[in-house]
């Protein structure tokens, strides 16, 4: 004859609730370390860096420069010169202020057209020495100020100069040299501050 052991059944129903237990516990540790702000997601998802502006038409200001306060620079190609007639023109692909290193390159025509706000907007682009400020306006309204550190002549050619620093956060300002406009005048200046 067989003895019936009681005992059987609840030790099954006991480890199958020990084992329930365990999940649900585990469940419960896992949700709380990858929550949407606990220490492992953070770790895993890093804090996104802040949103650059949608928009990346800015307003450009020299306090030197009678013609330049709060000028429209339009970012377009670097073949699209129909920014010029606005005001000036951001070469698209040089970077923005935002950017942690860039050359925000900006081209204004020396003489440009009557009529519009292209006309003489860089016409004293070389009256600005080292030190003098220039400022950008973007379109969530953050200035970036920046320092005159150096300006000299190139190429039509020389694109070398759209290219970044390393390490460094510039904007260059572009016209055509006189009397003939033949080569290019470029100010450099560094960003200092941001408000």
């Amino acid at each position: 004859m067989r003895r019936f052991n009681r005992r059987g059944p609840i030790r099954r129903l006991a480890s199958l609730f020990a084992l329930l237990v365990t999940f649900v516990g585990l469940g419960l540790i896992g949700y709380a370390l990858l929550a949407e702000d606990s220490p492992v997601s953070r770790v895993v998802s890093p804090p996104e860096e802040p949103s650059a502006p949608v928009e990346t038409t800015f307003k450009l200001t020299v306090p030197k420069m009678a013609r330049v306060q709060d000028l429209t620079v339009r970012t377009t190609p670097v073949g699209d010169e129909s920014a010029l007639e606005a005001g000036a023109q951001h070469v698209e692909g040089t970077g923005y202020p935002w950017d942690a290193e860039a050359n925000v390159y900006i081209a204004g025509h020396r003489l440009g057209y009557p009529g519009t706000d292209s006309y003489l907007v860089f016409w004293d682009l070389d009256k600005l020495q080292n030190g003098d400020e220039v400022i950008l306006t973007d379109a969530d309204g953050t200035r970036y100020t920046y320092s005159v550190f150096t300006s000299f002549t190139v190429g039509p050619y020389d694109y070398h100069v759209t290219q970044p620093t390393p390490g460094a956060n510039i904007v260059s300002l572009q016209t055509c040299t006189l009397p003939d406009y033949a080569e290019r005048f470029i100010v450099q200046a560094e960003l200092v501050s941001v408000a």
